[in-house]
């Protein structure tokens, strides 16, 4: 019988057989789940966009809803959305975030890929499992409609299918992932429409709990290599700023085959820092990352640096503020080897008190 935490939520448990389409779906059994799509476009002028919509869902309520208790409303779940456009040519970096009790208004459908915040939309294209299609948006400033077909098979990051972030067993995830993603679509900016295509990274987690107790965030990473192979890596920081044994770095080839190290064989190393104008959190937002290289032989160094520095989300909604900017990855004398995501949370606020 599957380990339950206080509520009733369910602990990851290694050995889950995984079944598709059906575990693309919604779990409410979890507290916790985010289905998280971040890119790098090309417009047909040869503009360059980054792109990030993300789904929460959360299966309590959270402390920002403080109204009185209602037993039809109070314990239903969370849907909480963001969505954000990096134009790279103009230095314009978009963002909005949406929050909806589940109903009429937000929903994660389970059994198939079918979630959805207000107009924006993440679901199959068409019938049955293939081609996924992404709808955002920021006010009335910019939108999104994207069509993504994935290149490789879906990777299951983790141990026996638990990826674990802590010495509590209960801080732990289901983690699962479309690391090269085709992409082809529209950006809109006001009344302007542009045809875009460029390569997407897709993750689907689902756990109960994230952090535990000394663990005041994480840093992570996804990289897309022009050489046809992908990396992540996410390093948990303890409050002491160490970082904790629970972190990982993973390669996946070019057939979507993983390999997997620990801290022990990988260093997260910033190399530059941004400070918020607004919430005056300093980010770490240019990074060398030193992991075994899968072929033999040396480590290999990838350099992570910001295509525009200020790409920090600050969501009054939600409560967090981070840092989640598109990226260059570069080997040490400067030339670039692919496209990255990188992710700074845990620099504004008490982040475990929402990720336990």
């Amino acid at each position: 019988m599957a380990a339950e935490l206080p509520g009733g939520f369910l602990v990851p448990e290694p050995g889950r057989v995984f079944r598709f389409p059906e575990d693309h779906g919604s779990h409410p059994g979890f507290k916790i789940e985010w289905w998280y799509v971040t890119g790098h476009l090309t417009g047909e002028d040869g503009r360059e966009f980054g792109f990030q919509v993300t789904f929460f869902r959360n299966g309590g309520p959270v402390a920002v809803l403080e109204a009185p208790f209602n037993p039809r409303f109070a314990h239903a779940p969370i849907h909480l959305a963001h969505c954000a456009l990096l134009d790279v040519r103009a230095g314009r970096f978009l963002h909005q975030s949406r929050l909806n009790r589940e109903g009429w208004d937000a929903g994660a459908k389970v059994g198939t890929l079918d979630v959805r915040n207000g107009n924006w939309s993440l679901g199959w294209d068409g019938a049955g499992e293939g081609a996924m299609r992404l709808r955002g948006g920021v006010d009335a400033e910019a939108g999104l409609d994207l069509r993504m077909e994935a290149l490789k098979p879906l990777v299951v990051f983790g141990t026996n299918g638990v990826s674990r972030k802590a010495a509590t067993a209960s801080a732990s995830s289901h983690y699962l992932t479309f690391s090269r993603l085709q992409v082809t679509g529209e950006v809109r900016l006001g009344v302007e429409r542009v045809a875009v295509k460029g390569l997407a990274w897709m993750d689907h987690e689902f756990s109960s709990s994230q952090l535990e107790e000394g663990q005041a965030g994480w840093d992570w990473a996804s990289m897309q290599l022009d050489d046809g192979t992908e990396a992540m890596a996410y390093r948990m920081r303890r409050d002491d700023g160490s970082t904790d044994p629970y972190s990982t770095f993973a390669w996946v080839d070019e057939g979507g085959g993983v390999r997997q190290w620990g801290p022990d064989r990988f260093r997260w190393e910033p190399t530059g820092t941004w400070t918020s104008p607004l919430t005056g959190a300093k980010y770490p937002n240019r990074v060398r990352i030193t992991a075994p290289d899968p072929g033999g032989g040396k480590d290999r160094v990838l350099e992570l640096e910001p295509l525009v520095d200020g790409q920090e989300l600050a969501d009054p909604l939600g409560g967090v503020a981070y840092w989640e900017g598109a990226c260059r990855v570069k080997e040490p004398g400067g030339r670039v080897v692919g496209k990255a995501y990188l992710e700074l949370t845990g620099y504004v606020g008490r982040l475990k008190d929402k990720f336990r």
